[in-house]
């Protein structure tokens, strides 16, 4: 069994991370540490969240720094502060016995002033947020030109949140002979350029599969109907008694909107999004890291960099536009050995998003049923009775008060005793179960039966009066594209109610589809730099469709869809 210590870490870094209570490399830092402590070589590390990659690349760090030289020499760039915070915490920790050695994180959200005083001061190790590293090369307050590392962390979270153009930006103030170190959970197309423009013979390194989902968790979903969305999941929560989780959103909307149904319906819950200050989320956070909070309701953006390693489970309230965010969001579960589930609540129409997701991470989802109320009062019985079994009777105390209780009680025999115990403890599931529908639907709810579709043709044809826009998109059947991924991204638009759709034709390269009109500037939005397998979506109102293009019967490419109901 491999240690630490095999791994030709120095003495002085072994005795930090033993406080810290490291035993046995990670599968990633067992390839990476060494290679790095031996070879110097520029580095593409694929693994999933929460397997060790910051120890992987932050003790070759510490390594080959220089305390003695005050100049910056090694650059680490997250996409969050969270993650930035974290990152430099650990390293910190890491190099506890490394005399005059000086870490530093430098983010948005805090004093600008404050940071560039300390960097002043000399700062070997510097841990950054792009937009706030840009604002410091642009104010002349550090100097990249002595680093020896660049270290990439969760690189395909930076590029999927738009900091292609800074990473270049701040590589060019760094020597063209460093070393850098490239660690992504994915491999979208952006990280290989980015890997092939900026990096020299890499050392591609694959803990598990590529694109792999953790082997950890494991993956379910459920089928219901979108107005049952918010009902499906405080069953899901209700019948997981001791759930620790992240519930993931995808707008602040919808994550505020959530989270306060959650409180109001006696939740242990709080939102994560945007629109708080750093002072609230470090609050959030607070609270949900020593788990006075049981639920947190997040974004992507606002969940990346959170360093929890104990959620039960990741539920997907909707699924995100890309399903490398389904990796980051299905990883942040399963951590550190433990088993973890990862759910989604989908509704019929979307189901062709959950193909593309387990291609991508190459896993089947199981299909589950929103349990009934018999079944959660049935596990949340089982629960309070292991809790009152399990209780630890402190005989000192409750001595003086028995007498008086047991007098009390005297007249209820052992039946009356229990389901009167019951009824206070219990009311709430009980009652609020007691007439509860089944919320789950077949797979045979989708987008109608070829006669549904028929009767559609023959309402479109039956009201020529009904104005329908005609959009052109940039994406086709090589960008894989399908019928239902469109309709799909039409169903997400919020609070317009019923949106009719016409025609959609998809080509080679490109798709044309007709929308009601009066939603022309919805659906505009609602494309409009989204992104499909790797590829900017652009949308544009088309005049007419060109009259080769017109459905003409039943032709490869071409759907028809049932109005939204």
């Amino acid at each position: 069994m491999t240690s630490f210590k095999d791994l030709g870490i120095n003495d002085n870094i072994l005795k930090g991370i033993s406080e810290l209570g490291f035993t046995q490399p990670t599968p990633v830092q067992e390839k990476v540490i060494p290679l790095m402590l031996k070879e110097q070589v520029d580095l593409v590390s694929l693994a999933q969240t929460g397997t060790g990659k910051t120890a992987a690349f932050g003790i070759p760090l510490i390594h080959w720094m220089d305390p003695l030289k005050k100049q910056t020499q090694g650059l680490v760039l997250c996409p969050t502060r969270e993650l930035c915070i974290q990152v430099a915490k650990d390293i910190t920790a890491y190099s506890k016995y490394i005399p005059k050695l000086s870490i530093l994180s430098v983010y948005g959200g805090t004093r600008i002033d404050q940071q560039m005083n300390k960097l002043r001061k000399g700062v070997q190790i510097v841990v950054a947020t792009p937009g706030r590293l840009k604002d410091l090369l642009n104010r002349k307050a550090i100097n990249l030109s002595n680093i020896n590392y660049v270290v990439f962390d969760e690189a395909d979270e930076m590029l999927q949140m738009g900091f292609k153009d800074d990473l270049t930006e701040i590589l060019s103030y760094t020597p063209k002979e460093k070393n850098t170190l490239l660690f992504s959970a994915t491999m979208p197309r952006e990280v290989a350029m980015i890997a092939k423009k900026y990096m020299s013979n890499p050392v591609e390194l694959t803990i598990g599969t590529k694109n792999a989902g953790s082997k950890n968790v494991r993956h379910e979903y459920y089928l219901i109907h979108p107005r049952n969305r918010y009902l499906a999941l405080k069953r899901i929560v209700d019948n997981s008694p001791d759930i620790y989780s992240i519930i993931f959103c995808r707008t602040r909307r919808e994550t505020h909107e959530v989270a306060g149904k959650l409180i109001q319906d006696g939740y242990n819950a709080d939102a994560l999004h945007g629109d708080l200050s750093q002072a609230q989320r470090d609050q959030v956070m607070g609270k949900f890291r020593c788990r006075n909070l049981q639920i947190l309701v997040a974004t992507d953006v606002a969940a990346r960099g959170l360093d929890v390693t104990d959620l039960t489970h990741v539920i997907n309230y909707n699924l995100p536009d890309e399903p490398a965010a389904y990796t980051h969001r299905s990883g942040r579960t399963g951590r550190a050995g433990r088993k973890g589930t990862a759910i989604v609540i989908l509704a019929a129409n979307e189901q062709y998003k959950l193909r593309q997701i387990e291609k991508k991470i190459q896993k089947k989802f199981i299909k589950c049923l929103v349990p009934t109320g018999a079944q959660i009062c049935s596990k949340q019985l089982v629960k309070l009775i292991d809790e009152v079994t399990s209780v630890q009777v402190n005989e000192e105390q409750i001595s003086p008060l028995y007498d008086d209780i047991a007098e009390k009680l005297a007249h209820l025999d052992r039946a009356d005793l229990v389901k009167r115990f019951l009824s206070l403890e219990f009311n709430r599931f009980l009652e609020y179960y007691k007439n509860a529908t089944d919320l789950n639907v077949t797979d045979m709810v989708q987008q109608g039966s070829r006669r549904d579709r028929n009767k559609k043709d023959a309402f479109r044809d039956s009201h020529p009066r009904q104005k329908y826009t005609t959009f052109s998109l940039n994406v086709g059947r090589r960008q894989g594209i399908v019928p239902q991924g469109i309709i799909g991204k039409i169903n997400e638009i919020q609070d317009v109610g019923r949106i009719k759709i016409g025609r959609i034709e998809i080509l080679r390269n490109s798709a044309t589809l007709e929308v009601d009109s009066r939603y022309t500037a919805q659906v505009l939005g609602a494309f409009q730099q989204s992104e499909i397998n790797g590829k900017t979506v652009s949308i544009e109102v088309a005049r007419t469709i060109p009259a080769k293009k017109k459905y003409k019967g039943k032709r490869k490419g071409s759907f028809h869809r049932k109005d939204r109901r």
